[in-house]
């Protein structure tokens, strides 16, 4: 009843009786049998002292669990567990596992499920998702034995929206359980009428919805937490509604929109608040917007604005010492270093990403993170390997139905197989990619994608037939960019195709197309691709 191992104090409460007898008696069995074992003594913050014992074997405990009436059961259960709680008060929530055991079997369901709550926190606060997941769940089960009051309906909704960010860190956000779990709190939303708990249901289903691609949903969602947020004019609202439309709006393409959105979340942002949205949602805010502002001004062609940004993620991710944004925030740095052609720096973020999701179990980081030191290794020398990896991380990512970034992650594969001089693979995975854009799910990488199929078509064309397609992929990438503002894609789009027309004595074609895009430039002209474009101005002359 107490357990395999427990303490005389709490048997002595289910009997009603006093601590020094049943200590005594529990002494006494343990001198003269094999079954009862002495494991010290055990000190309750209400001062009570009492002897501790443990079954020799579980058998033992679970014969004598067996011999009660269920009754009986309910009853122990119920009488040791308020003599517990009060002997622990009002340090209770440190032992709440225990405590929302015995009244879960003692037929309090509320008591049960507060506890419940508790034991799921304190899992949190170690990282601990799978465990934070089990007690919720155990949590969600017990008010069904209830009448349905408001009070139990909001204690259920509780649980879902508690539930939720363990199972986007445990599962991956595009797991069918989240979107269970925030579609039932919606619905719970709606049963209980006006209630500042609509939002983070929503903040749920917008995160669903992002990671399976569904960008029109998510946009829906977005510009609902938009209106809901300005009509409280609540900082904290502001910051994630505008957080959440940024994010939708960069896959989408719309760069300077979603730069817009980003921006006035970090002018809002309040790291004092952080801990409260992490519990919420389950990452931290901040660490998003400046991360996913850093990825649209590389785009847009800011790079070293870009760097300052991610430096900064980076740095709060660490400050804060949360694991789940920490990992986020390496994954998408190794993307800024891939952007920068940095192999041995990929390498080392996506290491770290790996090493930090296996440890807290983050599928969906590990699978990113694989992805990306596969591309390193490849790009290092290593391609076999590499080129393993990558197909292992993306079969990883697909288990956690993740469909957004795909259409990157297929692009690094992609290029690999360039690489390695693979051109028909190559060319099928670009392919598999494009289908993902067309069928609406982003298209924030599809100008790479055809610039990316055009050089693969070249490095098989010896027609003048194939050369055209090719060009016209340059092409296509060129208008893709401008339409987007991407100005570093469309550097790269422009390059590629002054190159192709420099091959066959488009002389002042090629450098007119590759000027105007390199003198809108500002910033960033230590970049790779700067320094790549103004050698080939130079050769062009």
């Amino acid at each position: 009843m107490a357990g395999v191992e427990f303490s005389a104090a709490a048997v002595a409460a289910g009997l009603e009786d006093n601590v020094i007898r049943i200590d005594e008696q529990c002494a006494a069995v343990e001198r003269r049998s094999q079954w009862l074992r002495s494991c010290g003594e055990q000190g309750w913050p209400d001062g009570t002292v009492a002897g501790c014992y443990s079954f020799g074997h579980a058998l033992y405990q679970e014969g004598l669990y067996s011999r009660l009436t269920a009754a009986r059961r309910v009853y122990l259960h119920r009488q040791i567990g308020m003599r517990v709680e009060a002997g622990y008060s009002p340090w209770a929530g440190d032992i709440a596992a225990e405590l929302a055991m015995h009244f879960a079997q003692g037929r309090d369901a509320w008591r049960a499920v507060t506890y419940l709550q508790k034991a799921a926190a304190n899992g949190l606060r170690r990282y601990a998702n799978r465990e934070v997941i089990d007690h919720l769940t155990k949590g969600l089960a017990l008010p069904h034995t209830l009448p349905e009051t408001p009070e139990r309906l909001q204690r259920e909704l509780d649980l879902l929206l508690a539930l939720g960010p363990a199972l986007m860190a445990a599962k991956g956000y595009g797991a069918p359980e989240v979107e269970r779990t925030y579609a039932q709190a919606l619905t719970l939303c709606q049963q209980i009428g006006e209630t500042p708990q609509l939002f983070p249901a929503l903040v749920g289903l917008h995160r669903f919805y992002v990671l399976r691609g569904e960008l029109q949903k998510t946009r829906a969602l977005g510009e609902r937490l938009l209106t809901l947020a300005q009509s409280t004019q609540e900082p904290v609202l502001l910051v994630t509604a505008h957080y959440r439309q940024g994010v939708t709006l960069f896959f989408q393409g719309e760069l300077v929109c979603a730069r817009g959105h980003l921006e006035q979340a970090i002018a809002l942002y309040d790291a004092q608040q952080s801990h409260a949205h992490i519990l919420l949602y389950g990452d931290d805010a901040g660490v998003g917007c400046l991360t996913y502002a850093a990825l649209s001004l590389w785009l847009l062609g800011y790079a070293e604005q870009a760097l300052e940004r991610i430096q900064a993620a980076l740095a709060l991710a660490r400050a804060l010492s949360h694991p789940f944004s920490l990992a986020y925030v390496l994954i998408a740095t190794g993307w800024f270093y891939h952007w920068h052609g940095e192999a041995q720096a990929i390498q080392a973020c996506a290491e770290e990403a790996v090493a930090l999701s296996r440890e807290h179990a983050f599928p969906l980081r590990e699978a990113q993170g694989t992805i990306l030191r596969g591309w390193a290794l490849a790009m290092q020398g290593q391609q076999e390997e590499g080129i393993a990896q990558m197909h292992q991380g993306l079969t990883a990512l697909r288990a956690t139905g993740t469909e957004v970034n795909l259409t990157y992650y297929l692009a690094l594969l992609a290029e690999v197989y360039g690489q390695r001089g693979q051109t028909d693979e190559g060319l099928c995975i670009v392919a598999e990619a494009l289908t993902g854009v067309q069928s609406g799910r982003e298209c924030w990488w599809e100008a790479e994608l055809q610039r990316l199929r055009g050089k693969l078509l070249l490095v098989q064309a010896d027609t003048k037939q194939q050369i055209a397609e090719a060009e016209q992929c340059f092409q296509q990438a060129l208008a893709i960019a401008r339409h987007q503002q991407a100005k570093a894609l469309e550097l790269r789009a422009a390059m590629s195709l002054s190159r192709l027309w420099q091959a066959h004595g488009k002389h002042t074609a090629a450098r007119q197309i590759l000027a105007e895009i390199y003198n809108w430039f500002t910033e960033g002209f230590d970049t790779a691709d700067l320094q790549t474009a103004r050698t080939l101005l130079a050769a062009l002359v």
